[in-house]
C-alpha cells in the first residue's frame, strides 16, 4: 500500500461523474483510497480500487446500496464526501414547486440520507464526512432561491452532524465559489469574466483545488477540524468593488 494522505482508506463520493466530484475522486486515488464512485449519470468500468454506483442520492435506497457495497467489497468506510448536486435558475415567483423541491432533495436530502446509511461504518473507523456546499449559503444571487437555501442548510446540517456523531466522526463543510465546472457551461462568456473579476484572486478556481482541500479535511492532517465551514472561494466572499 501507497503512503498517500488516505493511505488504506475507503470513500464515497457523490457527483463523481464530473466537475469538483470527478476531481476528488482522482485525489483520493492519488493518496491511496479505493473509491466508491456514486453519480446518477453513471462512471467508467470499474477497477480494484475504484467501484461505480449508478444512482439517485434523494433516494435512501441508493443510499443503502453504497453502505452495502461498502460493508462488501471492503469491508469499511473512512470518508463519505456528499458532493452531488442540481440548480434551476428561476425567481421564486417563477420557479416550480417540483423544482424546489428536486433542488432541496439532491443537494441537502441526501447529504441527510447519506449520513443515516453510512454513520455506522465510519463510527467504526473513526472516519469523516465532508459536504460540499457553496458561498451561495453566505450570499444572496438572484434566481437561486432553492440552491442557496439548501447549500445554507448544508452549513448547518455539517455543524449539527459533527455534535451529533463526534468524537468518532468529524464533519466539515467546503464552500466554494466560482469554480470552472460544466455548471458554468450555460453561462455567457461576460458573466464568466464578472465572476472571475469579482474575486481577490482574479480568476475562477480549479476543481483540483476544491479537491485539495476536501483531501484535507479527509485525512488525519485535520484530526482536529470538526463542525467547520471553509471557503474555497479565491477571496468572492471577501471582496467588494464599492465603498
Amino acid at each position: 500500500m501507497g503512503r498517500g494522505l488516505l493511505s488504506g482508506k475507503v470513500a464515497v463520493v457523490t457527483g463523481a461523474a464530473s466537475g469538483i466530484g470527478a476531481a476528488v475522486v482522482e485525489r483520493f486515488l492519488s493518496e491511496g483510497a479505493r473509491v466508491i464512485a456514486v453519480d446518477l449519470a453513471g462512471q467508467g468500468p470499474d477497477r480494484p480500487d475504484l467501484l461505480a454506483i449508478s444512482g439517485d442520492v434523494a433516494d435512501a435506497e441508493t443510499w443503502q446500496r453504497i453502505a452495502d457495497t461498502a460493508r462488501a467489497e471492503f469491508g469499511r468506510l473512512d470518508v463519505l464526501h456528499s458532493n452531488a448536486s442540481t440548480v434551476v435558475r428561476a425567481p421564486a415567483h417563477e420557479l416550480t414547486e417540483r423544482d424546489w423541491d428536486r433542488q432541496l432533495s439532491v443537494n441537502l436530502t441526501a447529504a441527510y440520507l447519506g449520513a443515516r446509511a453510512c454513520v455506522g461504518l465510519l463510527r467504526e473507523s473513526r472516519g469523516a464526512i465532508v459536504l460540499t456546499s457553496s458561498v451561495h449559503a453566505l450570499v444572496g444571487i438572484p434566481r437561486h432561491p432553492a440552491y442557496a437555501a439548501a447549500k445554507g442548510g448544508l452549513v448547518s446540517l455539517g455543524r449539527q452532524l459533527a455534535v451529533e456523531y463526534g468524537p468518532e466522526v468529524r464533519v466539515n463543510t467546503v464552500l466554494p465559489g466560482p469554480v470552472l465546472t460544466p455548471a458554468w457551461d450555460g453561462i455567457g462568456e461576460e458573466d464568466r469574466r464578472r465572476s472571475a473579476e469579482a474575486t481577490a484572486a482574479a480568476r475562477f478556481g480549479r476543481p483540483e483545488e476544491v479537491a485539495a482541500v476536501v483531501t484535507f479535511l479527509a485525512c488525519a492532517e485535520s484530526s482536529y477540524v470538526t463542525g467547520a465551514s471553509l471557503l474555497v472561494d479565491g477571496g468572492w466572499t471577501a471582496m467588494k468593488d464599492s465603498a
